[in-house]
């Protein structure tokens, strides 16, 4: 088959809708079938080459969205260009990533005269937007031949204002990129549990209560250390002056890591831990950890509730309770067995996602959506 890949947000910066498309476009392309990516680009210096083409539709503007910041193309003036390039093309299928975010998608579905799939990968508790504009989105909705939810709680999601048949197909993990056991960090190999946090430094990946609780971890376990990886200036100087002013030993802001790096730290780590208090519609770092074999300790929110089962592979705590995360660390941290036994269970369960079977099951959708467009 003959695919396009569209994103609505920019292809520079990383996140999770942007890691699903290309790794389930480099799966696809494994399988035999052509994949071009569609994507807003606000540099192309910066495009990874994953073995899929790229190309870049528009530059991007900054919007606050979920407690993030999205980047994406609001120029009507690309409508020419989307219509040369499907006429071009002649895709088979046309997979839309967020199909209804008005971006990128709202230009191509219109265009589109062959089978459209979407994927909806957000969660929120409730939206404006969704409701506000039902009746213009609609127009968008109705063209999608088949519909995808990355979770059960994206699907509940967008079931509310869209009701429709929405097959529940996940992200995915490298399960042999995080799996591959390296070497642990040599300045974090000395004794000490490190438990480690990965995210982005926004106020909704919950890092402040973590930090709140780790504050309990010391005083009970001083032989610990928090490693934190993750990027965003301005909070993380917040953070830091935090850990100052409280003279917190033995937290280490890492900053940024690279893709390559990432699984040195996971497998540096003794415990995962995840405190985002809302808005996640999954977890990838969740998969990450667990195909590292490592134990969780993560918020009881929508999404992560998708990944992780209680008490199985992770010990699940109400979000914003500093507290009760603070007892969950200490019990991984007093119980070698019940690390060893979660993380365990955990690596099993990261099997079931490789990219390969969120592939194949994607294209059982494709293949669905055409037999009944044609029928």
């Amino acid at each position: 088959m003959k695919i396009a890949m569209v994103s609505p947000y920019d292809c520079c910066h990383p996140g999770g809708v942007a890691t699903h498309i290309s790794y389930l476009s480099r799966e696809l392309v494994r399988k035999g079938h052509e994949v071009k990516i569609y994507a807003p680009c606000s540099n192309r210096c910066t495009i990874v080459d994953n073995g899929v083409e790229i190309i870049p539709i528009g530059g991007t503007v900054p919007c606050p969205s979920n407690g993030s910041v999205a980047r994406f193309t609001l120029s009507v003036w690309l409508m020419p260009q989307v219509k040369t390039i499907l006429e071009r093309e002649n895709f088979d299928i046309i997979h839309l990533h967020e199909p209804l975010f008005p971006s990128l998608p709202w230009m191509v579905i219109p265009l589109s005269h062959t089978t459209n799939i979407g994927t909806f990968h957000a969660y929120y508790d409730r939206s404006v937007g969704y409701w506000f504009w039902r009746p213009v989105v609609n127009i968008f909705y109705n063209r999608l031949h088949g519909k995808i939810a990355v979770s059960e709680s994206a699907k509940k999601f967008v079931s509310r204002y869209y009701p429709g048949d929405y097959h529940v197909v996940p992200h995915g993990v490298d399960l042999e990129h995080f799996s591959t056991a390296g070497a642990p960090l040599a300045k974090f190999d000395d004794g000490k549990l490190n438990i480690l946090f990965v995210s982005r430094l926004e106020k909704r990946k919950g890092l402040f209560y973590l930090l709140q609780a780790y504050e309990e971890v010391k005083r009970e376990f001083p032989q610990s250390r928090l490693i934190v990886v993750g990027s965003g200036d301005k909070l993380q100087q917040k953070y830091e002056e935090w850990v100052a002013e409280r003279k917190l030993q033995d937290v280490v802001f890492a900053g940024y890591v690279s893709y390559d790096d990432l699984p040195r730290y996971y497998h540096t780590a003794d415990i995962f831990c995840a405190p985002a208090i809302g808005k996640e519609s999954f977890g990838i770092i969740l998969l990450e950890a667990m195909a590292a074999g490592k134990p969780i300790v993560a918020s009881d929110i929508e999404g992560y509730a998708d990944v992780i089962s209680r008490d199985v592979d992770g010990i699940l705590v109400p979000p914003r309770d500093s507290p009760a995360l603070a007892q969950a660390l200490l019990t991984l941290i007093r119980n070698s067995d019940l690390r060893c036994k979660m993380g365990t269970q955990g690596r099993g369960k990261a099997e079931w996602y490789t990219w390969e079977a969120i592939a194949q099951r994607t294209i059982d959708c494709y293949q669905e959506a055409m037999k009944n467009r044609e029928s």
